[in-house]
């Protein structure tokens, strides 16, 4: 009898659960591109929210991070966003799901070899809590190129995403075009 009684509430309690996750469990759909096949990601990616820089001032700036004229040299465009050492930038809200794992960017650091960009993942719960998780570094050199695919993490437990970019001090960096990749669609 007992055992009866703990697999039904399970089962409710998994659908409770399940519901709200479910409701989450799809972004609108995105314009998706291969952006990075050239450096043999054959994944495809859409853009992060003025990801590109080039218009709709759709990000959070701080500490004398600036869209600059100047831009990555594989895809259009005609600006940049700077982030000195300090700097910080977060991105509007992104809809992630477990078919978004990972992000990806182009940047440079015209600073110290030691003074990384980490980038964070702040997201709220589906019981409300608000969470920052470290998502990884980017170490580059004064050339632009393809950072490394980043591991989203908060994907599980929240719908919505800002991704926040923090130059280290002794850094001169820059990013563009900020790009999600929707794994499911590729």
């Amino acid at each position: 009898m007992r055992r009866p009684l703990i697999v039904v509430a399970g089962a409710l309690a998994a659908l409770a659960l399940a519901a709200p996750a479910a409701k989450a469990a799809a972004c609108p759909e995105q314009p998706l591109e291969r952006t990075f096949l050239p450096w043999l990601d054959p994944a495809w990616y859409h853009p992060a929210p003025d990801g590109g820089f080039e218009g709709s001032g759709a990000w959070t700036l701080s500490g004398g991070a600036e869209v600059v004229d100047g831009n990555q040299p594989f895809l259009d465009g005609s600006q940049s966003l700077a982030l000195p050492g300090g700097a910080t930038a977060t991105t509007a809200p992104i809809c992630v799901t477990v078919a978004h794992p990972t992000i990806r960017l182009f940047a440079r650091n015209r600073g110290s070899a030691l003074a990384p960009l980490m980038v964070t993942v702040s997201f709220r719960t589906l019981l409300g809590l608000e969470l920052t998780l470290p998502v990884g570094v980017v170490l580059g050199g004064e050339q632009w190129a393809p950072t490394l695919p980043l591991l989203v993490v908060g994907n599980l437990l929240s719908r919505e995403a800002r991704f926040k970019f923090i130059s280290a001090p002794g850094g001169d960096w820059q990013i563009d075009d900020v790009e999600v990749d929707p794994y499911s669609k590729g």
